[in-house]
């Protein structure tokens, strides 16, 4: 019951995020220089166009309403799933996420599963070896790739795997081999910030008194170090973690370009390039709901972690 309360409290708090994300997301393409029906005259052949022909393409896309009738009818419809058609392509947006969510997805789902096992990983040996040569070396890897550019390691990685080793394909969509390379570059640097996190909050559960006297009465190193210290440690690397793939889907934008998948990224870099508003629109509104998803399932995973926070969550 008081796990029932938690999740429903959290969803009511979330309910005012998720109007205010639809509210900026909107109000995003009317605060954004450039005019987007010179530009749909422009993408039709009309490199100058007349103020009657700008009068009428401005009606006919629906520009000419007051903002909050504009915002009425653009939620009336987002919460129906219609996210309007392109300015330019007059294509369905909705339509247009359903072919290139799968993508990103598929990239963002690899990349975290690099980051949990890979990071995690590393930060437990670095913890277990702390300060030998183990240890040195592994954290003056997560230092490197923490200062290597996404866009720098992706050309390096192109060049060693595919044009040296002939390993992995260089761009495309397609299975698993095609996603390694992506799914790496995007999650290179939280692969390596998890596992300093994961070394330094282990190292300081491993000095706590409880494990001090759990050891004095016979407790291993290796129970020590798993059944108690590395779960008591998960709430920062778990929140550490739960952000990273939120803002994943930011950060997929030019992994996409440079290995030339057909995700969203590369969806709404051609959007913001043409002022395309109604794709950067619902892409702002999309990642939004994912980052408020996400929150939620970091908190019901704290909960099992650590069921104080429960308890907190409730009665507070």
């Amino acid at each position: 019951m008081d796990l029932f309360k938690y999740i429903s409290k959290r969803l009511l708090t979330l309910i005012p995020v998720l109007l205010g994300i639809t509210f900026f997301a909107f109000l995003l393409g009317h605060i954004s220089p450039g005019d987007p029906a010179e530009e749909a005259l422009i993408s039709i052949g009309i490199e100058v166009p007349s103020v009657e022909q700008l009068a009428e393409m401005r009606e006919n896309m629906g520009l000419n309403d007051n903002i909050f009738k504009q915002y009425g009818h653009w939620v009336k419809n987002a919460v129906k799933g219609d996210l309007g058609t392109s300015y330019f392509t007059k294509k369905s947006i909705s339509e247009e996420f359903k072919t290139r969510i799968p993508i990103t997805l598929k990239i963002s789902i690899l990349a975290l599963i690099m980051t949990i096992f890979l990071g995690i990983g590393i930060g437990l040996l670095m913890a277990i070896f702390k300060d030998t040569f183990t240890d040195k070396l592994l954290r003056l890897i997560s230092v490197l790739f923490l200062s290597i550019p996404g866009f720098w390691l992706a050309i390096i990685m192109i060049i060693i795997f595919c044009e040296k080793l002939h390993l992995l394909p260089t761009s495309g969509n397609g299975g698993i081999k095609h996603m390694i390379m992506p799914a790496f570059v995007l999650a290179s640097s939280t692969i390596a910030m998890t596992s300093r996190v994961t070394r330094s909050t282990l190292i300081k559960e491993l000095g706590e008194q409880y494990i001090v006297v759990a050891k004095s009465k016979g407790l291993s190193q290796k129970l020590a170090t798993f059944k108690h210290a590395f779960i008591n440690s998960l709430v920062p690397i778990v929140t550490l973690i739960g952000n990273y793939f939120g803002g994943i889907l930011g950060g997929a934008t030019i992994v996409e370009s440079i290995f030339s998948l057909q995700g969203m990224g590369s969806y709404v870099l051609r959007g913001i390039s043409s002022r395309d508003y109604p794709i950067v629109q619902g892409y702002v509104l999309y990642t939004g709901i994912i980052y408020v998803v996400i929150t939620l399932t970091i908190d019901i995973i704290y909960i099992f972690i650590n069921p104080k926070i429960r308890l907190n969550g409730v009665n507070n």
